[in-house]
């Protein structure tokens, strides 16, 4: 695979960190084997069942060995929403940095959802809600695409459709005096949901959107920022694509459904 070859031009040795060590670890143990298939995995402390083995590498590069989601609070149990939990790395990754942690992970994929309970008692992870519901803008279900791995969406063309429950996150948003950590990677529905929480995020300290632009909708990403600027929050965006040719290279990773993949990052100043 060319992307894993250039990946492995840096000098094993060299690499930043043990956790840069174990991704690329990982990479050689399970780069080559078949996609979507169900598979136990292994790293550091944790054993996991995986849909996919390629999503699970990309998260782990992006949560464990990126740390992405490594935030700073003074609050001995912080709370978390995570909307858009998948098997649970980014809950294990929580509880790693702060083991009292309160958190609520949600997950509208039914067959996900059941291996992220399993994940998690298997690891021996207490004090996490998990909810088999979509995050989205009402409590009265929603039209959802399954892709059986980390890319379902309400925008799969792909996927078998079916209607699943959901939830609505501005409820959730007001049940809580304070939210130290809000992860929104909803592929595609976090812009209806952003726009609907838009007046109760005063709560919120850190915030993380995985942005999705699907192709034949509305990029609306100036609205998405807007929901940073206008709740006081500091933003980094970044990108893992810099797709070079970009009037003519316009799919995300050669992907006929986006052409856009953001992560937007959010703090009180």
């Amino acid at each position: 695979m060319f992307w894993l070859k250039q990946l492995l031009k840096e000098p094993y040795n060299a690499l930043r960190t043990a956790r840069d060590r174990e991704f690329i670890s990982l990479l050689w143990r399970y780069g080559d084997k078949p996609r979507h298939q169900l598979t136990e995995v292994s790293f550091g402390k944790y054993r996991l069942r995986v849909p996919d083995t390629m999503s699970f590498l990309f998260q782990h590069q992006e949560i464990f060995a990126d740390k992405f989601y490594e935030f700073q609070t003074d609050q001995p149990q912080p709370v978390i929403l995570d909307c858009g939990a998948n098997v649970g790395m980014s809950v294990l990754y929580f509880k790693e940095l702060y083991p009292k942690a309160r958190i609520t992970a949600f997950e509208a994929e039914a067959s996900i959802a059941a291996l992220l309970r399993d994940n998690l008692q298997a690891n021996g992870i207490g004090d996490v809600e998990v909810i088999d519901k979509a995050v989205w803008i009402d409590d009265q279900g929603v039209e959802f695409g399954s892709e059986a791995a980390d890319s379902s969406s309400i925008f799969s063309e792909s996927g078998q459709k079916k209607r699943v429950p959901s939830v609505r996150l501005r409820d959730y948003l007001q049940k809580e005096e304070r939210i130290d950590f809000l992860k929104i990677d909803i592929e595609g529905a976090e812009i209806d949901v952003l726009t609907d929480c838009a007046n109760t995020l005063d709560n919120v300290q850190n915030l993380f959107v995985e942005f999705h632009s699907y192709l034949g909708h509305s990029q609306a990403l100036a609205s998405v920022v807007k929901v940073f600027e206008t709740n006081g929050f500091r933003y980094y965006v970044d990108t893992n694509q810099h797709r070079k040719r970009p009037f003519v290279n316009r799919h995300y990773r050669n992907n006929d459904t986006m052409d856009l993949q953001l992560n937007i990052f959010g703090w009180r100043p």
